[in-house]
């Protein structure tokens, strides 16, 4: 369908909290969820939030296998959430670095937990209800940060860890989540 511009952190709308999204049935949706698909591909993403390209539903794209940005990760299927909810197995949390296409050219060291469980629909309206640990949980949880206006730097707590990739990692060729 097309590929979307993605909102760059300082957009307010990347800031509210999105609502649930309409399902079955709902061109609207599918149209969305095409556009979505096609934005993440183009810039090689791990994820992608409807709100990162100003629809203010709760909608998030996921999914990493052979990705030479993400040598050691393990496999994430292809995933389309919908009205997602997590739920944290356990307190522990790891830390790990990550980026966004929202705040491009930057990486910060964000903790996470470990291990959690999601569910949500997919496009054709079934449940999907999957408990998950390390990179997979870790993917899951920025997307869904962005539903709730989160972004990443805000759950950095050591601000010594942040700031533009080349200068973080000189040398390597990393791109932006």
């Amino acid at each position: 369908m097309a590929i979307r511009e993605v909102l760059k952190m300082g957009d307010p709308r990347l800031l509210r909290i999105a609502v649930p999204a309409p399902m079955l049935g709902n061109p609207e949706l599918a149209s969305v969820l095409q556009d979505m698909r096609d934005t993440m591909r183009d810039l090689n993403g791990a994820g992608l939030a409807a709100p990162q390209i100003g629809i203010n539903w709760r909608v998030v794209i996921f999914g990493v296998d052979s990705n030479p940005r993400y040598p050691d990760a393990e496999i994430v299927p292809y995933t389309e959430l919908i009205n997602p909810t997590l739920t944290p197995i356990g307190s522990e949390l790891e830390d790990g670095w990550e980026g966004c296409l929202s705040v491009p050219g930057m990486r910060g060291l964000v903790p996470r937990y470990l291990k959690l469980r999601y569910q949500g629909f997919d496009a054709q309206g079934q449940p999907i209800d999957r408990t998950v640990h390390n990179f997979h949980a870790r993917v899951v949880q920025h997307e869904v940060d962005h539903l709730d206006g989160i972004l990443y730097p805000r759950r950095i707590r050591d601000l010594t860890q942040f700031g533009f990739t080349d200068v973080l990692f000189p040398g390597q060729e990393l791109d932006d989540d």
